[in-house]
């Protein structure tokens, strides 16, 4: 895959990858085993400067795109996937801010994530409106040089980590249309702001993924980003290109993690009884090709979906939707097929497929979902609006 990445880009890869090894994969059972939160993998991250990766670099940053923070996401998901997911939440929360930042919010917010003492994420799901995440309920009322934001949030990401929280809510401008919404940034020490019950969750169990209820927050008015109500450029101009390319990274990180364990144990199983291994049965060399084949499809699905969003393709968008759907298929089925290759001794309770088999599940049901992924593709393909 080397000769599908720039210099620039396979340069970035090493870097992660050798703080992934060094300093994440070493914590990556207990994150796991106690719901940690990886504070750990954003200390480290930060002081390599990788927290700026979509920060502009004239403000300190990397400046770097979508194939970036797949290749990133994909680098820290095969060590451990609650790191890779916080981390990839960071830098959706950064390319949201970075996309027509004002000279305050360069300075408080962008200034110091390059700096790697800031992290930011995003806080768009509501149970009302569950995955339909561009619809929210959440209320900002204009109240003289600030707003006053309440509601309540869910799954929010980084949850109670983070020191910014990139919020949806209604437009506050009168007779506002479904659809507009505004965003604004919402300080994690402000006054009104309440965090709902500790994240215990079946996968993904470090990504401290909390509710979050907004108390008639102020909010200054220099915390807007953009104009009031022009969100849906947001959606889907930044808000799902990133988020889709950073949980693709994601869960492709974790299906060549279950492939790699796959393949180490059916090299190293031997049976006493013939003194072979498992690697010399026919049946299981014809499915262990069909697990390298999908995960190599998908990779190449979603690195062409970065690289044609970062240079603005007309197809860029169906591309990124398409990618993190298969993902989601792929990465089910390849942990599935591996467990059962593996054997019984894949399903100890802490067995590592075990754990990425929980975390592989939350693919499908994080919004956007799989379904709507899907329908969206074909939408955009057969000239019908995505809304």
């Amino acid at each position: 895959m080397k000769q599908l990445l720039s210099q620039k880009l396979l340069e970035l890869r090493a870097k992660v990858e050798e703080i992934a090894v060094r300093d994440i994969a070493p914590r990556a059972a207990q994150v796991d085993k106690e719901h940690l939160y990886p504070r750990h993998a954003f200390d480290a991250l930060g002081k390599a400067g990788l927290l700026g990766l979509h920060v502009p670099q004239r403000l300190g940053g990397r400046e770097q795109g979508l194939t970036a923070l797949a290749v990133a996401a994909e680098t820290i998901g095969k060590v451990c996937p609650s790191s890779a997911m916080c981390f990839a939440m960071h830098c959706v929360g950064t390319a949201v801010i970075s996309a027509k930042p004002n000279r305050y919010q360069e300075e408080k917010y962008l200034r110091p994530i390059a700096e790697g003492r800031h992290i930011t994420t995003l806080s768009l799901s509501e149970a009302g409106t569950g995955a339909n995440f561009y619809l929210p309920e959440t209320r900002l009322v204009r109240d003289g040089d600030d707003f006053i934001v309440s509601g309540t949030k869910q799954f929010v990401t980084n949850g109670g980590h983070a020191d910014s929280y990139v919020v949806t809510t209604l437009a506050s401008i009168e007779q506002a249309e479904a659809g507009e919404f505004s965003c604004l940034l919402v300080d994690g020490d402000s006054e009104g702001v309440e965090w709902l019950a500790p994240w215990r969750g079946f996968g993904m169990r470090g990504n401290s993924s909390r509710g979050l209820r907004l108390n008639d927050v102020k909010v200054p008015v220099e915390n807007l980003l953009g104009e009031e109500g022009d969100q849906v450029w947001y959606t889907f101009e930044v808000v799902a290109p990133y988020f889709l390319m950073g949980m693709a990274g994601t869960y492709l990180g974790v299906a060549q993690a279950a492939l790699d364990y796959t393949l180490h144990h059916l090299r190293t199983r031997i049976h006493s009884h013939s003194g072979e291994s498992l690697a010399q049965n026919q049946l299981v060399q014809h499915r262990v090709a069909e697990l390298w084949t999908a995960v190599e499809k998908t990779r190449l699905l979603i690195y062409q979906a970065g690289q044609l969003g970062d240079i603005g393709d007309s197809q860029a968008l169906i591309s990124i939707l398409a990618s993190k759907a298969d993902i989601a298929d792929t990465v089910v089925w390849v942990v599935n097929e591996a467990m059962s290759l593996c054997g019984g001794i894949a399903y100890r309770e802490n067995d590592l497929l075990a754990k990425l088999l929980r975390d592989a599940r939350a693919s499908h049901v994080m919004a956007p979902t799989t379904d709507m992924l899907k329908t969206w593709a074909g939408r955009a393909l057969l000239g019908v609006p995505l809304l």
